[in-house]
């Protein structure tokens, strides 16, 4: 399970993206309507910004972006392999 130091900062982003919504780390936000492929890009900006990794063309499958959880999970891989 991440912790929180990753998951805190992606909820809080896409609480601010979604007019302040909370979003539980389970939900699909793109089966919730909350998620378009221009927000799908935003997210990607923000995860590298934010967690200072590179997310390479083999990482931007959907199902990576599909929840908090999904995202959490994907940075910590990231982060564990120096990238």
């Amino acid at each position: 399970m991440a912790n929180d130091t990753i998951r805190i900062p992606i909820r809080g982003f896409m609480s601010r993206s979604f007019d302040g919504r909370a979003v539980n780390d389970d939900d699909d936000i793109f089966a919730l309507g909350f998620a378009n492929s221009l927000f799908a890009m935003q997210l990607v900006a923000f995860v590298e910004g934010q967690f200072k990794i590179e997310i390479g063309s083999d990482d931007l499958e959907i199902d990576n972006f599909r929840s908090i959880a999904a995202i959490s999970a994907l940075v910590e891989r990231k982060m564990s392999a120096g990238t």
